[in-house]
Protein backbone atom coordinates (compact mmCIF):
# COMPACT_ATOMS: atom_id res chain seq x y z
CA UNK A 1 0.00 0.00 0.00
CA UNK A 2 1.86 2.95 -1.25
CA UNK A 3 -0.05 6.35 -0.09
CA UNK A 4 1.01 9.86 -1.74
CA UNK A 5 0.24 13.09 -1.20
CA UNK A 6 0.59 15.46 -4.75
CA UNK A 7 0.25 19.26 -4.55
CA UNK A 8 -2.69 20.64 -7.02
CA UNK A 9 -1.29 22.87 -9.43
CA UNK A 10 -2.62 22.27 -12.46
CA UNK A 11 -5.88 20.97 -12.56
CA UNK A 12 -7.88 18.29 -15.46
CA UNK A 13 -10.74 17.28 -16.52
CA UNK A 14 -9.90 14.06 -15.29
CA UNK A 15 -9.59 15.51 -11.58
CA UNK A 16 -12.52 17.65 -11.66
CA UNK A 17 -14.51 14.83 -13.11
CA UNK A 18 -13.29 12.98 -9.45
CA UNK A 19 -13.89 16.43 -7.46
CA UNK A 20 -17.65 16.67 -8.76
CA UNK A 21 -18.36 12.81 -8.21
CA UNK A 22 -17.36 13.19 -4.14
CA UNK A 23 -19.49 16.67 -4.04
CA UNK A 24 -22.38 15.07 -5.24
CA UNK A 25 -21.94 11.24 -3.31
CA UNK A 26 -25.03 11.21 -1.02
CA UNK A 27 -22.58 9.21 1.39
CA UNK A 28 -20.07 12.13 1.68
CA UNK A 29 -22.46 15.69 1.31
CA UNK A 30 -23.61 15.30 4.52
CA UNK A 31 -20.17 15.14 6.16
CA UNK A 32 -18.44 17.85 3.65
CA UNK A 33 -20.94 20.55 3.57
CA UNK A 34 -23.40 22.18 5.93
CA UNK A 35 -26.97 22.02 4.36
CA UNK A 36 -29.72 24.10 5.91
CA UNK A 37 -33.02 21.72 4.91
CA UNK A 38 -33.47 17.95 3.34
CA UNK A 39 -33.64 20.31 -0.41
CA UNK A 40 -29.94 21.60 0.31
CA UNK A 41 -28.83 18.54 0.94
CA UNK A 42 -30.58 17.31 -2.16
CA UNK A 43 -28.77 19.50 -4.09
CA UNK A 44 -26.23 18.32 -6.74
CA UNK A 45 -24.13 20.58 -8.78
CA UNK A 46 -20.66 20.74 -10.46
CA UNK A 47 -18.08 23.31 -10.45
CA UNK A 48 -16.29 23.93 -13.72
CA UNK A 49 -12.48 23.75 -14.22
CA UNK A 50 -12.20 27.23 -14.24
CA UNK A 51 -13.82 27.32 -10.66
CA UNK A 52 -11.52 24.99 -9.63
CA UNK A 53 -8.25 26.64 -11.03
CA UNK A 54 -9.94 29.80 -9.46
CA UNK A 55 -9.91 28.18 -6.02
CA UNK A 56 -6.36 27.67 -6.42
CA UNK A 57 -5.47 31.29 -5.82
CA UNK A 58 -6.17 30.88 -2.26
CA UNK A 59 -6.58 27.22 -1.34
CA UNK A 60 -3.86 24.92 -1.08
CA UNK A 61 -4.80 22.00 -2.23
CA UNK A 62 -3.02 18.18 -1.84
CA UNK A 63 -4.62 15.10 -3.78
CA UNK A 64 -4.55 12.04 -1.94
CA UNK A 65 -3.36 8.91 -3.48
CA UNK A 66 -3.43 5.36 -2.92
CA UNK A 67 -1.28 3.39 -5.00
CA UNK A 68 -1.64 5.55 -7.91
CA UNK A 69 -5.71 5.94 -7.44
CA UNK A 70 -6.68 9.21 -6.41
CA UNK A 71 -8.56 8.59 -3.91
CA UNK A 72 -9.35 11.91 -1.77
CA UNK A 73 -8.10 15.75 -1.32
CA UNK A 74 -6.78 18.01 1.65
CA UNK A 75 -6.23 21.62 1.63
CA UNK A 76 -6.36 24.76 3.74
CA UNK A 77 -7.28 28.62 3.00
CA UNK A 78 -4.91 30.97 5.95
CA UNK A 79 -7.69 33.55 8.15
CA UNK A 80 -11.09 32.64 6.26
CA UNK A 81 -13.71 34.45 7.86
CA UNK A 82 -15.61 31.59 8.90
CA UNK A 83 -13.12 31.00 11.60
CA UNK A 84 -14.64 30.55 15.00
CA UNK A 85 -11.27 32.19 16.85
CA UNK A 86 -10.02 35.03 14.54
CA UNK A 87 -6.73 34.81 15.05
CA UNK A 88 -4.33 35.61 12.25
CA UNK A 89 -2.08 33.77 10.61
CA UNK A 90 -4.52 30.48 11.16
CA UNK A 91 -4.73 27.46 8.88
CA UNK A 92 -8.59 26.26 8.03
CA UNK A 93 -8.25 22.39 7.25
CA UNK A 94 -10.72 20.03 5.26
CA UNK A 95 -10.07 16.52 3.90
CA UNK A 96 -12.11 14.21 2.06
CA UNK A 97 -11.37 11.01 1.78
CA UNK A 98 -14.03 10.11 -0.99
CA UNK A 99 -13.39 6.57 -1.78
CA UNK A 100 -14.27 4.11 0.33
CA UNK A 101 -11.07 1.63 -0.36
CA UNK A 102 -8.82 4.82 1.33
CA UNK A 103 -11.04 4.71 4.60
CA UNK A 104 -9.86 2.79 7.85
CA UNK A 105 -6.62 2.12 6.80
CA UNK A 106 -4.74 5.44 8.22
CA UNK A 107 -4.79 7.23 5.25
CA UNK A 108 -6.24 9.90 6.70
CA UNK A 109 -4.23 10.57 9.89
CA UNK A 110 -1.28 10.40 7.81
CA UNK A 111 -2.49 12.55 5.14
CA UNK A 112 -3.07 15.40 8.55
CA UNK A 113 0.26 14.67 9.40
CA UNK A 114 1.41 15.54 6.15
CA UNK A 115 -1.22 18.87 5.83
CA UNK A 116 0.39 20.36 9.35
CA UNK A 117 3.75 20.11 7.95
CA UNK A 118 2.48 21.83 4.82
CA UNK A 119 1.43 24.40 6.85
CA UNK A 120 3.87 24.88 9.30
CA UNK A 121 6.41 25.67 6.64
CA UNK A 122 4.17 28.34 5.41
CA UNK A 123 5.05 29.68 8.97
CA UNK A 124 1.91 29.39 10.38
CA UNK A 125 1.62 28.37 14.07
CA UNK A 126 -2.39 27.25 14.35
CA UNK A 127 -4.80 25.28 12.61
CA UNK A 128 -8.69 24.93 12.87
CA UNK A 129 -11.57 23.04 11.73
CA UNK A 130 -15.06 22.10 11.88
CA UNK A 131 -16.28 18.52 12.32
CA UNK A 132 -20.36 18.10 12.84
CA UNK A 133 -21.24 16.18 15.90
CA UNK A 134 -22.67 13.32 14.20
CA UNK A 135 -19.29 12.46 13.08
CA UNK A 136 -17.69 10.57 15.44
CA UNK A 137 -15.21 8.99 13.19
CA UNK A 138 -13.56 12.28 12.02
CA UNK A 139 -13.99 13.40 15.20
CA UNK A 140 -11.70 10.89 16.81
CA UNK A 141 -9.24 11.13 14.49
CA UNK A 142 -8.71 14.99 15.26
CA UNK A 143 -8.38 14.06 18.86
CA UNK A 144 -6.25 11.46 18.25
CA UNK A 145 -4.10 13.97 16.43
CA UNK A 146 -3.93 16.49 19.30
CA UNK A 147 -6.95 18.94 18.04
CA UNK A 148 -8.89 20.20 20.97
CA UNK A 149 -12.35 21.74 21.60
CA UNK A 150 -13.14 25.27 21.08
CA UNK A 151 -16.32 25.88 20.20
CA UNK A 152 -20.06 25.03 19.09
CA UNK A 153 -21.92 26.24 16.43
CA UNK A 154 -26.08 25.26 17.06
CA UNK A 155 -28.03 24.33 14.47
CA UNK A 156 -25.42 24.35 11.71
CA UNK A 157 -25.94 21.72 9.18
CA UNK A 158 -29.10 19.70 8.68
CA UNK A 159 -28.86 15.90 8.24
CA UNK A 160 -31.29 12.70 9.01
CA UNK A 161 -34.01 15.32 9.79
CA UNK A 162 -32.92 17.69 12.30
CA UNK A 163 -30.12 19.91 12.77
CA UNK A 164 -26.92 19.43 14.34
CA UNK A 165 -24.13 21.18 15.44
CA UNK A 166 -20.77 22.06 14.45
CA UNK A 167 -17.57 21.35 16.78
CA UNK A 168 -14.85 23.60 16.30
CA UNK A 169 -11.24 22.29 17.17
CA UNK A 170 -7.99 23.62 17.16
CA UNK A 171 -4.30 22.45 17.22
CA UNK A 172 -1.46 24.92 17.62
CA UNK A 173 1.99 23.91 15.23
Amino acid sequence: MTTNFIKLTDPTSSILEVFNKWENDPALIPLTRPNQNQSELDRRENISLEDLTKRLEDHHIFLIYLNDQLIGEMNYVVDPPYLYKKDPGTAWLGITIGEDVGRGKGIGYAAIQYLEEQIRTQGLKRIELGVFEFNKQAQKLYQKLGYKEIGRIDNFTFWEDKMWTDLRMEKYV
